[in-house]
């Protein structure tokens, strides 16, 4: 039986797009605790959103070398949230902000651009971090969050022993060509997607923060379709 593709929609900022993503069959929903961020929102203003989230529909709490204390009161605001640790967190700086692995994370890999990506040792980071629920690739660029780039995804190890979560660059064009290179190389495979799914202005310039619930649906379905072959 072929694995479903989890689909996590990440940088939600309004209630619309919130809804909008769970509408479209999205399993999780990213807020960025992540101040420098474009798509950060306050810790109230997550919990707001968070609050418009069904049964079964999980949220995800983006933070970047946050203190013990940040992540802790989050998870008193929210404390059914998945986290995630996209900045310079090391194994035992995981343990700690997860209070001794009691609260799932997510680990994010910083992927180097063209062909240095066949020098990230991908096993090893996941062994080094094999207490989290995944390992989330992304494209390593200036600064921390996520940047929108894509990797080579056909520079990565073909044995993983871990969950993968694909991010980086993807679009509901190009999601169904990562499926189908990374699926085979992991122990389970799931997408996230942000700026991949954000609407344009007037000269098609990209609104950091602001969804659109039709591209939204096109990359949802995209991963279906992927998943049907």
């Amino acid at each position: 039986m072929t694995q479903r593709t989890r689909i996590k929609i990440c940088g939600l900022t309004r209630e619309a797009d919130v809804d909008a993503a769970v509408a479209a069959g999205a399993d999780a929903l990213g807020f960025v605790l992540y101040a420098k961020s474009p798509r950060a929102v306050s810790l109230e203003r997550a919990q707001k959103l968070v609050r418009r989230l069904p049964p079964f529909v999980t949220p995800v709490l983006l933070f970047v070398n946050a203190s013990v204390d940040e992540v802790q009161q989050a998870l008193q605001a929210i404390p059914h949230a998945c986290l995630q640790f996209h900045g310079d967190e090391t194994p035992a700086d995981c343990q700690v902000l997860t209070n001794q692995y009691r609260h799932p994370f997510i680990r994010a890999a910083r992927i180097p651009l063209g062909d240095a990506a066949s020098g990230f040792n991908l096993v090893q980071f996941a062994q080094d971090y094999s207490h989290a629920q995944a390992i989330l690739l992304d494209a390593l660029v200036d600064g921390y969050g996520g940047g929108g780039k894509t990797f080579n995804w056909s520079l990565l190890p073909t044995n993983v022993d871990a969950p993968l979560v694909l991010s980086g660059g993807l679009t509901p064009a190009n999601v169904g060509d990562g499926i189908a290179q990374l699926k085979p190389r992991c122990k389970a495979l799931a997408v996230d997607i942000s700026s991949g799914v954000e609407a344009t202005d007037a000269d098609g310039k990209p609104l950091k923060g602001i969804k659109d619930a039709s591209k939204i649906h096109q990359f949802v379905a995209a991963v279906r379709a992927a998943d049907a072959l």
